[in-house]
């Protein structure tokens, strides 16, 4: 804030510092203050006062602006209200869903139910969890035998909570007064009074164009609080409700991630009179997951007005695909066409999910389910499992030991922290590309004393054999690989047994796109078959022609094949996601006898390959 050559102050500069600057230049200026003392102790504190609340209404009136636009807002309530004027519903907290069968054994009536809010108990890591069924399921005996067969059942607590319809009280609110409930498990109905019984079941209105006056249908938003709300219809948009009417709603309020992979299962209590019920866990609990956070919010909420409740573009999909399943950290989405070879008339989808590395085949199904409510008609969807590349670096750096009390060994520590953060914050995710000079940059920054780094790579895929059974395996690193010689061995592998051959077995390949299997004695190559399969360096893709596996050296009865690539930076494709392999990177720190005078013009300084 500077004073014109008016006199007039001028309200371009806020800070604390220049206000009370400026008002002492302004009040020197005028004849009336000539012969103040505008430094004395009684008239500063004035000026601070004046300074300090001129600073708190610029600051004040600046955050009312940010929390009018969706990108700048920084309050929940503010960016939640935005999203709502998109057509944008924040997802609540998502309960675990496990799949069980429940089979009753000693039952003698002629049909059976297990009622909405049965409990099943399990433990999870030491702490102890209830799921419950949130339908009445009936069913009839089979053989004397009463199974429930892939019956879904939810971790949480079931609530049920009752209202009464009071249409002189203009503010009267339904609001869900629990934190962390799965709004997709509440159920509402509408009991017409107290005194007539009649019931009718209302669904959740999605999507407005199929809401008619008399449709008995339900809306949900997120309140101020971070609660959630149900309100209905006026009777033009959704049935209206009447004076008197009761409102029950039933839903669970979750643990969120707490119990995800549960898989042991209980009976809490008998089921219609019966306690001779054994479960089996038909698919693990899965899917909890935390509410969206405001960047989430931000994020969906202009993709999900753009898509308008349908699934064309792959950008639609990105954004209906978590509002059905939240156990999302990221997700792929490509056309047929874009397949490799061309599939058309599909979409391919690919989700990480934030609990485990992949989804069952139930769930997958659940959420094909789903989908087909927005997509085209003549499309079909499929979703794949996440492909992992490790990328190994190979680290080797110099420091400088006179400008560090940190040793070499401390160093290494340091780097190999920063090598996993950089995974963290930069891979392990769908479209996550590795740019070498970023990780060589964040090498360079652990600490003052590093001078330089090489930092070469390689990088790997694992294949899961199918056992005693003679199979062709297909590898896609879709990345160009280091074309080597004839003398050089592109392709490793660790070891495996086949069915014809006692001794274990490794791959390489010739240098000429062929891969061949061999097994060691000592330290030299013995081949049994040289035509084992072939590697295209231009593409990436290695084909192993059959193979019958008996067993695999790695522990997870996988094979792990390791090639160099043509280029150091490496972009995943499609379903792929790269992480670094922080169990086989390897760190050296050296120090550089240059930069500690240990070395006179440059006699005995050593340096590392920059080839892998």
């Amino acid at each position: 804030m500077a004073v014109n050559t008016q006199g007039k102050l001028e309200i371009t500069d806020l800070d604390f510092d220049t206000i009370k600057t400026n008002l002492k230049t302004y009040l020197k200026g005028q004849s009336e203050f000539t012969d103040y003392d505008f430094e004395g102790s009684g008239m500063s504190v004035l000026l601070d006062v004046l300074a300090y609340n001129t600073h708190y209404n610029a600051f004040m009136a600046n955050m009312l602006a940010n929390e009018m636009f969706l990108d700048t807002a920084v309050k929940r309530n503010s960016v939640v209200s935005h999203a709502k004027r998109l057509g944008y519903t924040p997802v609540s907290a998502k309960a675990p869903i496990a799949y069980i069968d429940v089979t009753v054994n000693d039952a003698t009536s002629g049909s059976l139910t297990l009622s909405a809010g049965h409990i099943f108990e399990t433990t999870v890591s030491g702490t102890q969890y209830q799921f419950v069924a949130i339908n009445d399921v009936t069913i009839q005996p089979d053989s004397e035998i009463y199974t429930f067969s892939n019956l879904p059942v939810y971790e949480g607590t079931y609530v049920t909570t009752k209202h009464t319809v009071n249409t002189s009280d203009a503010d009267q609110r339904f609001v869900l007064d629990n934190d962390n409930i799965d709004i997709s498990t509440l159920s509402v109905t509408v009991q017409t009074s107290s005194t007539d019984t009649t019931t009718l079941t209302y669904t959740i209105a999605d999507n407005i164009v199929d809401v008619k006056s008399t449709t008995a249908a339900f809306f949900t938003q997120e309140t101020t609080d971070a609660q959630w709300e149900v309100y209905f219809g006026d009777g033009v948009v959704g049935k209206a409700l009447i004076d008197g009417n009761i409102i029950t709603l039933k839903y669970v309020v979750t643990n969120k991630t707490d119990a995800n992979g549960a898989a042991a299962f209980t009976s809490g209590s008998n089921i219609g009179g019966n306690s001779d019920i054994s479960v089996v866990t038909a698919t693990a609990a899965a899917g909890g997951a935390e509410p969206d956070t405001l960047a989430a919010i931000k994020y969906n909420a202009p993709f999900s007005y753009s898509a308008q409740n349908r699934a064309v573009t792959a950008a639609d999909y990105k954004v209906i695909v978590p509002q059905v399943y939240s156990n999302v950290q990221s997700i792929a989405v490509w056309g047929g066409e874009h397949s490799s070879p061309a599939v058309y008339g599909k979409v391919y989808i690919s989700i990480r999910p934030m609990t485990g590395t992949s989804l069952t085949a139930a769930t997958k199904n659940i959420i094909i389910t789903k989908l087909n409510d927005y997509k085209v008609a003549s499309v079909t969807i499929e979703i794949e499992d996440p492909i992992t590349i490790k990328i190994i670096p190979i680290v080797n750096f110099k420091f400088d030991n006179s400008a560090t009390t940190k040793t070499s060994s401390t160093l290494e520590t340091l780097v190999t922290a920063a090598i996993n953060t950089f995974s963290d914050d930069n891979l392990e995710k769908f479209e996550g590309i590795f740019r070498h000079s970023k990780l060589t940059g964040a090498i360079d920054n652990v600490d003052t004393s590093i001078l330089s780094n090489i930092t070469t790579i390689k990088i790997s895929q694992n294949i899961t054999p199918t056992i005693l059974a003679d199979t062709k395996y297909t590898v896609s690193f879709n990345n160009a690989l280091h074309d080597p010689d004839a003398a050089a061995k592109q392709l490793s592998s660790t070891g495996f047994i086949e069915n014809s051959q006692l001794a274990t077995l490794y791959l390489d390949d010739d240098g000429a796109g062929v891969v061949r299997t061999y097994y060691l004695t000592g330290s030299t190559r013995t081949y049994i078959d040289t035509t084992a399969g072939t590697i295209d360096y231009d593409t990436g893709e290695i084909v192993l022609t059959s193979l019958n596996i008996v067993s695999t050296s790695n522990s997870d009865d996988t094979i792990t094949l390791t090639v160099i690539p043509l280029s150091n930076d490496i972009v995943p494709v499609r379903n792929q996601i790269l992480e670094i392999d922080s169990t086989n990177m390897s760190v050296t720190g050296a120090e550089d006898t240059i930069a500690s005078g240990a070395s006179n013009a440059g006699v005995s300084y050593t340096t590392t390959s920059s080839y892998s």
